[in-house]
C-alpha cells in the first residue's frame, strides 16, 4: 500500500512502541530514500547504568529499510526483515541518532539480483550515533525482497 511520507512519519511517531521509548521520525524524504531518527535520552528509556537502553536503540531502527523498501519497490514485490545483529560501541548518552539511505546503486543491485535468481537478501549497515558524532552501535540489517508470484486461475 502506497502512503505518503509524512502520514508515515506521523503514524511511527505516535506508534505506542516508539513513543513510549522516546523515538521520533524526524524525516522522511519524498522519494523514500532517506529517512532520519533520534532518541533523547530520558529517565523511561535509560538502563540500569544510565544510558541508553540496548533495546530502544535497536527499536530505534528496527522497521525501516524494510518500509522503505516496500515504498520504494511497490507493490509486486514482497519485502521482509530477515535478520539484524547489533553491536554495542559504547554506552549511548544524552541524544542518539540514525540516518537512512537508500541508494540507486542498492535498487540497481536489487533488480539485477532478481534478473536471476527468486529473492535477494541486501544488507545494511546503520550506526547509531551520539551528540557528539561517536558512533554508539552499529546495526547490520539483512533484508528478503522477491517479486509477487503473478495470481493465476
Amino acid at each position: 500500500m502506497k502512503i505518503t511520507p509524512g502520514i508515515m512519519r506521523f503514524i511511527l511517531n505516535v506508534y505506542p512502541p516508539y513513543l513510549g521509548a522516546g523515538i521520533h521520525i524526524n524525516r522522511i524524504a519524498d522519494d523514500w530514500k532517506t529517512l532520519d531518527v533520534s532518541m533523547k535520552l530520558r529517565w523511561y528509556n535509560q538502563n540500569a547504568v544510565k544510558t541508553h537502553f540496548g533495546g530502544s536503540l535497536y527499536s530505534m531502527v528496527d522497521p525501516h529499510l524494510m518500509l522503505m523498501h516496500m515504498q520504494i519497490l511497490g507493490k509486486d514485490y514482497i519485502v521482509w526483515d530477515k535478520a539484524a545483529h547489533i553491536d554495542f560501541l559504547r554506552p549511548g548518552k544524552g541524544k542518539v541518532s540514525a540516518h537512512f539511505h537508500i541508494t540507486d546503486m542498492d535498487l540497481e543491485r536489487i533488480s539485477t539480483g532478481l534478473e536471476t535468481k527468486s529473492k535477494v537478501t541486501p544488507e545494511y549497515e546503520v550506526a547509531v550515533i551520539d551528540e557528539g558524532g561517536e558512533v554508539v552501535a552499529k546495526v547490520t540489517k539483512t533484508l528478503y525482497v522477491r517479486r509477487k508470484k503473478p495470481f493465476t486461475i
